[in-house]
């Protein structure tokens, strides 16, 4: 038995579970504000419809079951995928909480360093462990590790925005253009900071553009602003025009 593994699969477990619970701590409890509801309200245009952050659920089912896979399996490698991931998982409680309890952009904005620092690092774990030997817990493994760096990339990117309206007296349809290409720029240098020194996954653009897309129709349908809707929606096919024909370095040093 692999003690390390053991201990590191039954963390990511109590995090698979904990996360859930802290997600919907205001819609269980009534206390707060619910973080899809807390983004509509911001009513800025860089920010995706309420239901694009369903995507949590896909990512919690996630954590889950490469719990359940490491307290099985218990080899060696699932160690060092999963003490990153649950560390980034038990900050992403304290972030979910802040954001449903205290709803302070600024600190909700740095409360995401940590857990977006920590998802790299369990993707990039992964991604050295790329090889011939394609079993279910590695497939797991990296959509769960791709789709958090994806969506946390994403996160923090909007979450921008909004910290400058906190510190400034700009509103949510004040210098609409500004603050729109400042998340999009985010986004932009996060993806190729993953794709160049992360990780090769693809499942984090899967994310992203998740994102991006909840962004497109948040104006084209709600704002009623085509025109950033139109300019998001191109951003979004240029970042995957140039991942799927550029390759990717990862952890690795020549692309693949």
């Amino acid at each position: 038995m692999d003690t390390k593994t053991n201990q590191a699969g039954w963390l990511l477990l109590a995090v698979a579970i904990l996360q859930p619970l802290c997600g919907g701590f205001a819609p269980l409890t009534g206390l707060g504000t619910p973080i899809g509801t807390a983004s509509r309200l911001t009513g800025g245009p860089e920010q995706p419809l309420p239901v694009f952050f369903s995507i949590w659920s896909i990512i919690f089912l996630g954590f889950l079951i490469f719990a359940l896979m490491t307290l099985r399996a218990r080899e060696p490698w699932m160690n060092r995928v999963a003490r990153p991931l649950a560390l980034a998982g038990l900050f992403n409680c304290l972030w979910m909480l802040s954001a449903q309890l205290i709803v302070q952009p600024i600190l909700d904005h740095i409360l995401l360093v940590p857990i977006l620092l920590a998802a790299f690092a369990s993707a990039h774990a992964f991604d050295r462990l790329r090889g011939l030997d394609v079993s279910p817990a590695k497939r797991v493994a990296d959509a769960t590790t791709g789709l958090l760096s994806g969506w946390l990339t994403t996160a923090f990117a909007i979450s921008a925005p909004l910290s400058v309206r906190a510190l400034t007296d700009v509103g949510p349809t004040d210098r609409v253009w500004p603050m729109l290409w400042l998340a999009l720029a985010i986004a932009g240098l996060g993806a190729y900071i993953f794709t160049r020194f992360i990780s090769r996954s693809l499942w984090f653009y899967v994310a992203l553009l998740w994102g991006l897309a909840g962004i497109v129709l948040n104006n084209l349908l709600v704002l009623q602003t085509h025109l950033l809707g139109i300019i998001t929606a191109f951003i979004a096919l240029i970042l995957i025009t140039m991942r799927l024909t550029r390759g990717a370095n990862g952890s690795q040093r020549s692309p693949a």
